[in-house]
């Protein structure tokens, strides 16, 4: 009797929905997430079109992890980028121990907050978002090598890499900015050039910009891993290109969230006026 009972009240409101132009739809007890099969850009990108990682309807129901990559898309990024797998465990617990030195961050912060200016104008002009400019900034002070910005040890070769954020005469060639065949006084030039903190960061977004176009991400689009999982996911493999280890966008994607540095990028400087006054 319940059960009959049951079946015509069900029915009753499946016809009150059909003559209101709804449909009666089951529930089910696992959110429904629909996926494209993920792959990279191998034509080299073209300007204006979209990430290809992560569809819109990701971001209905469960959100994707930005730093979980396919292992095909891992594939594609080291055939067309030369990218790695993680630092080894213990090489990974001695960067998180660094990172907890107050000293050492203190420091960090006041050279970023050197940075700023460059920063914000730079990211501004090339529409890049300044949180990702700072956070790679952050990671690469904070973790630089013992006396590797002085002139000298730049000139003796001994490091590969050099200024704030790291970048090698490579990226210059790259960005157009450096023969390919340059003579030996003009890489000791670029690497001079690269100790510079204010042309070492426009270098950086300079390389941000190479990147979003080598994976067909519109130039104007400034990404905000906030609001879009897809950007989540460019931001990722932005940062993941920059350093080429796979434990490198989660540390930036953190550092992207830090309140400090947030404080750093947006906060309002007030000029400080003596009382007297």
């Amino acid at each position: 009797m319940y059960r009959h009972r049951l079946h015509r009240h069900a029915r009753k409101l499946g016809l009150l929905l059909a003559a209101g132009g709804m449909a009666l739809v089951p529930l089910s007890r696992q959110p429904q997430v629909v996926l494209r099969s993920s792959f990279l850009l191998t034509d080299g990108g073209r300007e204006g079109r979209s990430f290809p990682l992560i569809t819109p309807s990701t971001s209905e129901g469960l959100r994707p992890d930005p730093v979980d990559f396919t292992p095909e898309e891992l594939r594609e990024l080291n055939r067309r980028f030369g990218v790695h797998g993680p630092q080894p465990r213990l090489a990974q617990l001695f960067t998180e121990g660094i990172d907890q030195l107050q000293p050492l961050r203190s420091h960090t912060l006041g050279r970023l907050e050197e940075l700023r200016p460059v920063i914000l104008s730079e990211s501004r002009r090339h529409h890049i978002n300044p949180m990702l400019v700072t956070a790679v900034l952050f990671d690469e002070l904070q973790h630089a090598k013992p006396g590797e910005d002085l002139p000298l040890a730049a000139r003796s070769g001994l490091f590969n890499t050099h200024g704030p954020a790291q970048l090698s005469v490579g990226e210059l060639v790259k960005q157009g900015l450096l023969p390919a065949n340059a003579s030996p006084e003009r890489i000791d030039e670029a690497r001079m050039e690269l100790l510079d903190p204010d042309r070492n960061v426009r270098l950086l977004v300079g390389k941000f910009v190479r990147l979003k176009q080598a994976l067909g991400l519109s130039g104007n689009a400034l990404l905000m891993a906030s609001s879009s999982p897809a950007d989540a996911k460019a931001i990722a493999t932005l940062a993941y290109l920059h350093n080429g280890k796979l434990d490198y966008p989660g540390r930036v994607l953190r550092y992207m969230q830090d309140p400090e540095l947030h404080a750093l990028v947006y906060g309002t400087r007030k000029p400080i006026t003596s009382p007297l006054i």
